[in-house]
């Protein structure tokens, strides 16, 4: 399945033209991700428990079309990449307007973070099974990581 979730844009995401600020598009995806993660059996006290959080690598934005304010926008949320242990994943975020029509497309490539030794770590196992329950993109794909040199 995918994940869907609905927003109302709001004053503060608008600029002077009456334009969505280009910020804006990524802060509503970064919320549908942790409203993800949340639901999913991912909290922020799990990330506080195992001493870990996501980290971008790259965030890319493609505009299509304006969102006006005062307009609903939905937000569906596919997996399109995960390495096998999970540590690294690429999500796509296609945001619509409340008639049906795609805006923009929010690409990320990400991995989880150890807090304490500020490197890469293999997130819990059950992480593994929240991502196993998103739908994949048509051209997902396995994340190869480089073996580490000792």
């Amino acid at each position: 399945m995918s994940y869907k979730i609905n927003f109302h844009t709001k004053w503060a995401d608008f600029d002077a033209n009456k334009h969505m600020r280009h910020t804006a598009y990524n802060d509503y995806a970064a919320e549908c991700r942790i409203r993800f993660f949340n639901e999913n059996g991912l909290p922020a006290s799990k990330f506080e428990e195992h001493n870990f959080g996501p980290i971008l690598f790259t965030e890319s934005t493609t505009f299509y079309r304006e969102i006006k304010l005062g307009e609903q926008l939905s937000i569906d949320l596919r997996l399109s990449g995960l390495s096998q242990n999970g540590e690294r994943f690429k999500m796509i975020h296609r945001l619509y307007r409340e008639d049906g029509v795609l805006a923009a497309e929010i690409a990320i490539y990400a991995a989880w973070l150890d807090l304490e030794k500020r490197k890469l770590t293999v997130p819990p196992i059950d992480i593994l099974s929240m991502f196993n329950s998103l739908e994949r993109t048509e051209d997902f794909e396995e994340i190869e990581l480089k073996s580490k040199k000792v």
